[in-house]
């Protein structure tokens, strides 16, 4: 998609005609004609038609307050007393629990603050018929584009998280609300522990590292090496592992980060669930 500049001071603040993830959160992006929605869709580059559907979900796994607590401070051993904004990027603490099924044929993750409260999602957008067929009777869809919109509770697009089709290694590509993009994450080995680069507009800005061979715990440092964050799977008990598809994680922020890092590193645990789970099935 194109690059959305801001408007300037003395124009109004409706955006201009051009193409912006889909708010229906059904297709990747939908274009707007300076005026309204139209009917034309695009999802990995393939534009149809497609009518604007109410808002779109904004899953929930729908975690009681002292569960969520529990997988922060017992689970993930965080014990942050450091109170956030409220929002997807103030929040100190992000609690990336994804929805229980016996069969995945789209991914979905609910979103919540240290405290238990439901504050984003994650919803899985372009998924055509025959995708959902494939993901049924074979594993082809590892090899497939996907893409997920990291939404507030309003089913606002916050973020884009979307990881090309691939043989091998995965890079997974970060754009913005109105689809301009913010940097990509990079697998650097198959062998050992896993090693992603975080790469700005302007170059590396960081690295995604995991600490075990099972891909399962990660630390994020910026490019002078020092961890801002650290991804925490946390276990959910034998019987949802064994008979579920749903990964559960813990994002621990230290410090305010500047851009691109900070959406970098707000989307990267649902990046290594997209780029490791499903595309080789054996990690996590």
């Amino acid at each position: 998609m194109t690059d959305n500049s801001d408007a300037s001071a003395g124009e109004a603040s409706t955006p201009k005609a051009d193409w912006y993830p889909d708010p229906g959160g059904v297709h990747e992006y939908r274009y707007f004609d300076g005026t309204s929605w139209t009917d034309d869709v695009s999802d990995h580059g393939q534009q149809s038609k497609a009518a604007l559907t109410t808002s779109g979900p904004v899953p929930t796994t729908r975690r009681s307050s002292d569960k969520i607590r529990g997988q922060v401070r017992a689970k993930a051993g965080v014990d942050s007393t450091v109170a956030g904004g409220g929002t997807l990027f103030t929040e100190p603490v992000l609690v990336v629990n994804q929805k229980a099924k016996l069969i995945e044929l789209n991914n979905e993750y609910a979103i919540y603050d240290q405290d238990g409260k439901q504050i984003g999602a994650i919803r899985q957008v372009g998924q055509s018929t025959l995708k959902k067929v494939a993901r049924f009777v074979t594993s082809f869809d590892q090899f497939m584009t996907h893409s997920l919109q990291v939404v507030d509770m309003q089913g606002v697009v916050q973020l884009t998280v979307t990881r090309p089709k691939k043989f091998a290694k995965s890079k997974v590509h970060i754009t913005d609300a109105s689809g301009n993009q913010l940097g990509s994450i990079i697998q650097q080995n198959m062998i050992g522990k896993i090693r992603f680069s975080l790469v700005g507009p302007s170059g590396p800005i960081g690295t995604l590292n995991g600490e075990n061979w099972r891909a399962w715990n990660f630390n994020i440092k910026d490019n002078d090496g020092t961890e801002v964050a650290r991804i925490t799977k946390t276990w959910e008990g034998l019987a949802k592992t064994m008979f579920t598809t749903a990964d559960d994680y813990v994002l621990q922020i230290h410090r305010p980060l500047e851009e691109p890092l900070r959406s970098l590193v707000v989307a990267s645990a649902v990046s290594v669930d997209l780029a490791l789970k499903q595309d080789a099935r054996g990690f996590g």
